[in-house]
């Protein structure tokens, strides 16, 4: 079943230099989780933060960190993403080698898991391990970089993915992230998604404009 839209603000376009005041901007604006791409410059183009930033970044809000490892191997670095506070963990399934095992390691530490496809892997590469997860995430742009198009046929993968959530009778979030606009936004919403992943959509106008851009973003 659909849930409540919630809107996990994407920290790559925030004001790196000021991520602490970026965090609580976005906290009092209504977000609901806290979006953090992890990218290893390896199983995508770019690097960006790791565990030591995510903990020093976790006293500044309460809300659910939402830490999306793009990086392989995966393994060999969840215990430092949990030990830094994390409470989601999405891995990909093109990078995670045994992904079962994987995803039982991240809610054995107790957290909530998570697995992403990109934009030309199919839904049903995640069919086998429904029983497993707590959040799938279609990337609706190539993983790397912010401020990318939303792909024109997400929507009907995110359908697809909506359909095989609520055939497994389980309370799963269905999270987008790539190219989230208010317009691109309603789309996965009516395609299914239920969390919306946005970066430059919410800061683009700074913190006066957060509570706005959230607003728009949730319709």
């Amino acid at each position: 079943m659909q849930q409540p839209v919630r809107i996990a603000p994407s920290l790559l376009s925030a004001d790196l230099a000021r991520l602490g005041e970026e965090i609580r901007a976005i906290d009092r604006a209504g977000c609901d989780y806290i979006h953090i791409d992890v990218m290893d410059g390896h199983f995508v183009p770019n690097l960006t933060l790791g565990p030591p930033a995510i903990a020093r970044m976790k006293p500044h809000s309460a809300k659910p960190f939402d830490v999306h490892l793009m990086i392989r191997p995966v393994d060999p670095l969840l215990a430092a993403f949990v030990e830094a506070g994390s409470d989601i963990v999405t891995v990909h399934v093109e990078a995670a080698t045994r992904v079962h095992r994987t995803l039982r390691a991240i809610k054995e530490a107790g957290l909530r898991a998570g697995v992403s496809l990109n934009p030309r892997t199919p839904a049903g590469a995640v069919a086998h391990v429904m029983d497993l997860v707590d959040l799938v995430l279609v990337m609706s742009v190539n993983p790397g970089f912010g401020g990318q198009d939303f792909i024109e046929d997400t929507p009907r993968k995110i359908a697809e993915l909506r359909a095989m959530i609520d055939g497994s009778g389980r309370a799963i979030d269905l999270e987008v992230d790539g190219g989230i606009t208010p317009e691109t936004a309603r789309r996965a919403v009516e395609a299914g998604a239920d969390v919306l992943v946005a970066g430059t959509a919410v800061f683009k106008d700074g913190p006066a404009g957060y509570a706005a851009n959230i607003a728009a973003l949730r319709g």
